[in-house]
């Protein structure tokens, strides 16, 4: 065995791989074995390219099942590209802005994607819970006909939110008629979709197409999925000129059908995107169980999905990240010492015991 170079000695030594799950992101999470399967069998033979296969079909025709015959699903590599070229699609030429919650991953998390992609204006409303009213879509909309105002195009909530929380299927009726009464499209940004509909106990459609949502992002790599997301117009003319804005956003795959794949074993026979919210939505309801009776420990927001938002002393914050690492979990607001805690399709029992746990420990070493 030949002795390492001067150049080997001087690369940095790979991280170390994850001896234990975290509570970070669900994004951390590995890929479902089915999903795994689905993408190796689809790689056993030759199909045409750019959709023109009979997955990308099969997972077309499944999201017309749950959603209605009305849903035409696009697929694309990422949840960034499913938000920006979904509301660049309905934002007719004249009404370029969106309205939004402040919290909302479209303002906080997409690194000005929409306004350098799309050149779309962004109008945040404050929300205590991330969750819209039909009262801030009429207050962002008090300016419509002053040309010295952005005119919204649109209204994009987020099911279940970035604070865990979840929108009822009213909830979503009364925003989408607020909207459709202005003129404007209803986007719902669905990157955890599955997890609200399983914290409700009710179908996809029932919090999509029969609320009055105009067009989804369908998030599937947060639970299970390698990579890919679905833009699913269920107001179909909107997305007339869908196609043509994809491949211009460099989001059209030469080989579809291994996104489409995925989606298919996602939301086909055995309902894997159901199994899979469920059983994230129970472990964060395990953990929130756990930790809110430790002194010192506070839930910031009610836990209706996968997420668990907490507020404890910062110093007890810092040591679970020096014992744990600091992707073990992501502070949320560090003005307000809040932390945010999430589940995975693939988090155990033990996972969250363990954990909370450590919170303990961590709080009471004072």
């Amino acid at each position: 065995m030949s002795s390492p170079t001067p150049a080997d000695r001087a690369k940095p030594a790979p991280p170390p791989r994850a001896e234990r799950r975290g509570f970070a992101s669900d994004n951390h999470a590995g890929i479902h074995p089915e999903v795994l399967r689905a993408i190796a069998a689809a790689n056993e033979a030759y199909a045409g390219s750019y959709g023109d296969d009979s997955w990308t079909a099969a997972a077309e025709a499944l999201f017309r099942s749950h959603l209605g015959e009305s849903a035409r699903a696009h697929f694309v590599f990422n949840g960034s590209a499913a938000n920006v070229l979904a509301l660049d699609c309905v934002c007719r030429q004249g009404a370029r802005a969106v309205i939004c919650a402040e919290s909302s991953h479209l303002h906080q998390d997409e690194a000005g994607a929409p306004e350098r992609i799309a050149g779309l204006k962004l109008l945040v409303r404050p929300t205590p819970d991330g969750r819209l009213t039909p009262g801030d879509v009429a207050r962002s909309d008090d300016k419509r006909g002053d040309v010295h105002y952005a005119q919204p195009g649109a209204v994009s909530i987020t099911q279940s939110t970035e604070l865990g929380t979840v929108y009822s299927p009213g909830e979503i009726r009364a925003i989408a008629a607020a909207a459709h009464e202005r003129g404007m499209c209803l986007h719902l940004d669905g990157a955890r979709l599955a997890n609200a509909a399983a914290s409700l106990g009710v179908s996809l459609r029932e919090i999509t197409t029969d609320a009055g949502v105009d067009v989804v992002s369908f998030g599937g790599t947060k639970n299970g999925l390698l990579l890919g997301e679905a833009v699913v117009f269920l107001t179909p003319e909107l997305g007339d000129g869908f196609p043509v804005l994809r491949k211009a956003g460099m989001q059209l795959a030469s080989k579809m059908r291994f996104v489409s794949a995925q989606f298919e074993a996602l939301l086909g026979e055995g309902d894997l995107w159901l199994v899979g919210a469920e059983h994230a939505n129970r472990m964060a309801t395990r953990l929130a169980e756990a930790v809110a009776p430790i002194e010192g420990v506070e839930l910031a927001h009610p836990v209706e999905a996968n997420g668990v938002f907490a507020r404890l002393e910062r110093a007890a914050i810092e040591r679970l990240h020096a014992e744990l690492g600091e992707h073990a979990f992501y502070i949320w607001d560090s003005d307000r010492d809040e932390v945010r805690w999430m589940c995975s399709w693939d988090t155990t029992p033990e996972d969250v015991d363990r954990f909370a746990e450590r919170v303990a420990a961590a709080v009471g070493a004072r």
